[in-house]
């Protein structure tokens, strides 16, 4: 059917879509799914006679698949690639990808070392505290680290510095008691092992 009147059904009961159903659904802009028709990576099946568009469900699967590897970090162009390639897809850009998550994740990493070490210099040195407990659990929460890994490095930081992590504790405004009591469990937390660090 070239062109319906409505969005809805067609003659053949397959479901049809409009654009703004589509960018509600996968959470888009309606601009973003015109951007994607200018390029030709989803066109719409049909037409109404007033020239709207009307999506069939295999536009919408299509969508649908356009989004996951959007969702990947996917740029249009590898997308596009991607698309055209269904039944052999080019397992390279998929591998590229990872390869580029990895770097961001290890600079990322990085970076969060480089914070807590000058985070961590400020608490101990002749500075106005900056930051209180609940901000830093935040931050470091936020850089990736879970419960388990906080353990880890309190118990490294206990370690090697155990002042320096006492004069922190007291920083972020923990009261003297609980201080100590953090470091007693980070004494008897288990040392970082060599993979670790």
């Amino acid at each position: 059917m070239a062109a319906v009147a409505a969005a809805g059904f067609t003659g053949s009961r397959m479901p049809t879509y409009t654009i703004s159903q589509l960018a509600r659904t996968f959470g888009l802009s309606r601009s973003a799914l015109l951007h994607y028709d200018r390029i030709g990576l989803l066109r719409a099946s049909q037409r109404t006679m007033a020239g709207y568009r009307i999506y069939s469900q295999k536009d919408r699967d299509r969508l649908a698949q356009i989004c996951l590897y959007r969702d990947a970090g996917l740029s249009l162009a590898d997308v596009r690639h991607l698309l055209a390639a269904q039944e052999r897809p080019d397992v390279k850009i998929l591998e590229k990808r990872l390869r580029a998550i990895g770097e961001q994740i290890l600079n990322l990493r990085n970076q969060q070392r480089i914070l807590t070490a000058m985070l961590t210099k400020m608490a101990s040195g002749p500075y106005e505290p900056v930051i209180d407990k609940t901000l830093w659990v935040k931050m470091l929460a936020a850089a990736g680290m879970d419960e388990a890994a906080m353990a880890r490095w309190h118990a490294e930081f206990e370690q090697l510095a155990p002042a320096a992590h006492y004069a922190l504790l007291r920083q972020l405004g923990i009261p003297e008691r609980e201080a100590r009591q953090i470091q007693a469990w980070a004494r008897r937390a288990p040392a970082p092992s060599s993979k670790e660090r």
